[in-house]
């Protein structure tokens, strides 16, 4: 037994931000250190993710995860005691051989997270260590630009938007402290706006706005005005992303929007009209996750200055990850803790990104915990742009406390705006 073993690992049912359960897992070492960690829970999900294995009836109406705990504390907690809290690789290499599929379907993948992250977090605590400090080794550490989600459509809210999100993208900020800032006070004013106009002000899963907008320009236009009346110029101090989620749209080679069906060569020249149109940098899963030769033509069509995101067409997975560098098939990658299933494999990902010179987003999910285990991860490994929701929703603003904290505690950070040295991968 190691100095810093594990010799406990205990499960828990928690609930998410939808009231859905979830999993807390907590891991103890022979030091007498504890470490935990919160899983989260998505709505959309891609077809290629690792497998999240929840129990279809129990305590709650939409299911509980009380097999999941039972798998924790009583299959997969055998298999790591005894073993060294601080060789994170070895353990999840322990996990993956475990359960032994390619998808995580055998133990599910949010078991397999939750044991994983709590591994780590335990780990740092014995070290006296923030989380961010203790992962960080290969890059240069750093403050992430956010993308804030401030108005929701699609599955993450109860409207016939077919857009999931639209965020603001603070880049102009020379801090953290002032990007957050710059993101609050542009959604302050636009729910101003939308009361001034008409429009309800209810929020999506993510915190942002769900108004019925006939057009994804009128929404556009109506980001650019709060922008402005808020006192920032639109695309020097905050620029505009999406996430289309197009494979939710996707039916049978071609695309539900606004009530008919247009092809991926219709979609791209929409986008492109867009980027020419509006402060528009960054479009996350523009097409179907299997659509691969779109995905390239849509690349060669943007401009160098607009990302090219994937999410469901990567899922965090190294062997998808690789087919798109070499077919040229993004520019930047959405991880997801969740969607590969261990700190170990996402981290994996996340250097190749960075290999290829490609930008990197940590993304939240749409049923999320108060835990802020992917803000540690996005810092400690240097990721350019972090994805926790609206300003709104305690499990959203948890992610933004933590990066104001972190900040504010440790001035050696640079922050990864407009104006900062830092570039993809360095």
């Amino acid at each position: 037994m190691s100095h810093a073993a594990i010799t406990d690992v205990h499960a828990y049912q928690i609930l998410d931000s939808r009231a859905d359960a979830t999993l807390f897992v907590e891991v103890t070492l022979d030091t007498g250190h504890k470490g935990g960690a919160a899983v989260p829970h998505e709505a959309s999900t891609g077809r290629y993710e690792a497998q999240e294995i929840r129990d279809q009836s129990g305590l709650y109406r939409r299911g509980d995860v009380m097999r999941a705990v039972h798998v924790v504390n009583h299959v997969i907690r055998p298999v790591i005691l005894g073993l060294d809290s601080e060789q994170q690789d070895d353990i999840d290499h322990q996990l993956i051989a475990g359960d032994g599929t390619a998808s995580k379907h055998r133990w599910g993948a949010n078991r397999i997270l939750g044991v994983s992250l709590a591994v780590s977090a335990a780990a740092a605590t014995y070290r006296n260590l923030p989380v961010y400090a203790y992962l960080n080794s290969h890059y240069s550490p750093g403050l992430p630009i956010p993308q804030m989600n401030v108005i929701n459509g699609g599955v993450h809210a109860d409207t016939k938007m077919p857009i999931q999100e639209f965020l603001l993208i603070p880049g102009g900020a020379d801090s953290m402290q002032e990007a957050v800032a710059m993101g609050v006070d542009t959604y302050t004013v636009l729910k101003e706006i939308l009361h001034q106009q008409g429009y309800r002000t209810t929020v999506g899963d993510e915190g942002g706005f769900a108004p019925e907008f006939a057009d994804p320009r009128e929404v556009f236009e109506l980001l650019i005005l709060s922008i402005e009346r808020a006192g920032y110029r639109p695309l020097r101090d905050i620029a505009l992303g999406i996430d289309v989620a197009a494979s939710e749209l996707f039916q049978n080679g071609r695309y539900a929007w606004y009530g008919h069906e247009v092809t991926a060569q219709e979609l791209i020249a929409q986008y492109e009209t867009w980027v020419r149109d509006y402060p528009l940098i960054s479009i996350e899963d523009g097409l179907s996750e299997d659509a691969w030769s779109d995905w390239a033509e849509l690349m060669r069509e943007m401009p160098k200055h607009v990302n090219t995101v994937g999410d469901d067409i990567f899922v965090t997975n190294k062997e998808r990850v690789k087919r798109g560098i070499r077919e040229s098939a993004a520019s930047a990658v959405l991880i997801k803790l969740n969607q590969i299933g261990t700190l170990t494999e996402t981290r994996e990902v996340i250097a190749m990104t960075h290999d290829a010179g490609w930008d990197t987003m940590v993304s939240h999910r749409s049923g999320e915990t108060c835990d802020t285990m992917m803000v540690d991860l996005a810092i400690a490994d240097g990721v350019r742009f972090i994805k926790a929701g609206a300003s709104q929703r305690g499990e959203r603003v948890a992610k933004y406390n933590r990066l104001l904290l972190i900040e504010a505690m440790d001035s050696s950070l640079p922050f990864a705006g407009w104006g900062s040295e830092r570039v993809k991968g360095q």
